[in-house]
């Protein structure tokens, strides 16, 4: 089928289902929803069967409904309607939420159904809500509704039944609405008012006189303060205040707009510099356990000779800082005495790469940039240059620029069913580092990597693991994809299969330093860098990152309806992976 997709912005939920129809063999381009005039245009020159719209705030044209049938993702049970859905259902403490596919009609959120589906409301933050249970659920609703429709051709009538409406009109929740009443709330509800505007628009706050939208909230359960609302403590760019009874980390602020300037989201001690000098610094250790009891970036545990090393910065992002302690950590697992490292990334992202937000507010940024890249290269070198042991990415999540690259760094990488990558660097005009002109080629060849850098367009599981950038795809539920890592591990942990490995690894390693040393590698890659870093382009490209600029149009790497030719952009040809795997069939690598 011809399937138009519009969108308010090209984000996770939407990537996936733009390689998913791909993957699936439609035809499909898509049309950012910037105007009115947009919208029309990309009818006209595409010409759809269907359009669907995965992530849209923008009302679409009378005239295309009323012409095309249009789906519409919404974020809520049958009958809920309104613009802060999920918002609404984390304040009413929902235990059990949804996605509706509706089809668009005169009325916001109430045209015919297509398909439902329910799941359990995980006590979380609202970003994290929706990258995993509402963009899983919507993916499914997708998939069965095309089949409905080249089955039936209309909705399906017991979906439009009243007893399936369980749902209500809500407003647009404001910021009255998420008042932090530090005196009076107790943990549990400041730390859900914050939960429903993260990362979307923040909570807004006082803190010493100033107004900040406040993000990452984390509960910690050991430092108390004398009054609530108080910073009691600092931790790697994050403040603590205290609550009635107990405490909660803000990882992250965004001063409001005020003298007709805007601002963007840094690590909050970043904004409150001065303000902090009397208060304690509690940083955590260098390979910390797991510990619910308060927030920490970096965690790490061993089962069964394996160890799991977790990273879960905000966003996905690492700054120069961040890189440096998660190359401490690493280099102290790397001194435990296991077979397996896995490296488990965050709950949210795997990693995405440098933290442009910290170059942005940098004196230099061209300079931080720098340093940046050279860190996170590395914690990729350390990687690679593991030859005592195993290590596995394990991308329980969406993975993004440099932060996908530095994942081929490990011997193997599992990805949980629908996570996406996006493993280019072209977006914000720079070339890329992280090794990835000798990762991507051993796994994929070196036109296909070349390829993947260019093309800018989304992988997902299924091609990826075609093309032999995954070793296995394993369970879309998260504890079943922990579970089979785990077992995955196990099998590469066995005695004979190790060593042989480990030799193989070794032996691998010392010929392709001979061939070409990665020091060479990491030399061109940075020349490269080193041009972009100070190029006007790249500080435009960052610039309207960091502050949302709206884009003047659709990249044409996915609007395919505005390109002047017609030459396809999807991947080549899959290639056979030559890399040895767990000694099993292949085909039996996909759960």
């Amino acid at each position: 089928m011809r399937i138009l997709l519009f969108a308010t912005a090209f984000n996770g939920l939407t990537q996936r289902i733009f390689e998913e129809l791909l993957t699936s063999g439609h035809e499909v381009s898509l049309e950012l929803a910037l105007s009115r005039r947009h919208m029309l245009d990309a009818v006209k020159l595409f010409h759809p069967e269907l359009i669907i719209c995965p992530f849209l705030k923008q009302r679409i044209p009378d005239v295309i409904w009323q012409n095309y049938l249009c789906w519409i993702i919404h974020p809520g049970i049958p009958g809920d309607r309104g613009p802060s859905s999920l918002d609404w259902a984390i304040i009413k403490q929902q235990p059990q939420w949804g996605v509706t596919l509706i089809e668009a009609n005169a009325e916001f959120d109430a045209g015919a159904i297509w398909g439902y589906e329910l799941f359990p409301a995980r006590k979380t933050c609202k970003a994290s809500l929706y990258r995993r249970e509402v963009t899983n659920t919507a993916s499914h609703l997708i998939h069965n509704a095309l089949v409905t429709y080249q089955q039936h051709g209309s909705a399906p009538k017991k979906y439009n039944l009243s007893s399936v409406k369980q749902g209500e009109w809500h407003p647009l929740m404001r910021q009255p609405h998420r008042h932090l009443n530090w005196l009076v709330d107790d943990t549990e509800t400041l730390l859900r008012k914050l939960y429903a505007g993260d990362s979307c628009p923040g909570v807004l706050d006082e803190i010493q006189g100033q107004l900040f939208y406040l993000y990452g909230a984390h509960v910690e359960r050991t430092l108390k303060g004398d009054t609530p609302g108080d910073i009691i403590a600092t931790r790697h760019g994050a403040i603590c205040r205290a609550t009635r009874d107990a405490a909660l980390w803000i990882t992250h602020l965004k001063p409001a707009p005020h003298d007709n300037q805007s601002f963007y989201k840094l690590p909050a001690t970043q904004w409150l510099d001065q303000q902090l000098l009397s208060v304690p610094d509690i940083p955590q250790e260098t390979l910390p356990a797991p510990n619910l009891n308060t927030w920490q970036e970096i965690s790490y545990y061993e089962q069964d000779n394996i160890g799991y090393l977790t990273f879960d910065f905000h966003n996905g992002a690492f700054s120069t800082t961040q890189c440096l302690r998660l190359l401490n950590a690493y280099k102290a697992a790397c001194q435990r005495p296991t077979q397996v490292i896995v490296l488990k990334g965050g709950i949210d992202f795997w990693s995405n790469g440098i933290h442009l937000n910290t170059i942005e507010a940098a004196i230099n940024p061209s300079h931080e940039a720098w340093q940046n890249i050279k860190a996170i290269n590395q914690v990729t070198e350390a990687i690679i240059t593991t030859t005592d042991k195993l290590t596995v990415a394990a991308l329980n999540c969406n993975a993004g620029a440099g932060g996908a690259v530095m994942a081929f760094a490990c011997d193997y990488v599992v990805a949980r069913q629908g996570i996406i990558i996006t493993p280019y660097y072209k977006p914000m005009e720079l070339y890329g580092s992280e090794y990835w002109t000798y990762v991507l080629p051993k796994r994929v060849g070196e036109e296909c990597a070349h390829h993947l850098t260019e093309a800018c367009l989304p992988v997902g599981t299924q091609r990826g693991f075609a093309l032999g950038l995954f070793d296995a795809v394993l369970s879309e539920r998260s504890d079943l994809f922990w579970q089979q890592v785990h077992n995955f591990c196990l099998k590469l942990s066995e005695a004979k299969y190790w060593q042989h490995e480990l030799q193989q690894k070794q032996q691998r390693r010392e010929s392709d330093e001979s061939d070409k040393p990665l020091a060479v590698y990491e030399a061109e890659e940075l020349s490269q860098m080193w041009q972009c870093f100070n190029s006007q382009t790249f500080h435009n490209a960052r610039r309207a990152f960091v502050y949302k600029e709206e884009p003047q149009q659709t990249p044409p790497y996915i609007a395919t309806h505005r390109q002047e030719t017609q030459n396809q952009t999807h991947e080549p040809m899959p290639k056979t992976n030559t890399q040895q795997v767990v000694p099993e069939r292949k085909e039996e690598a996909v759960v």
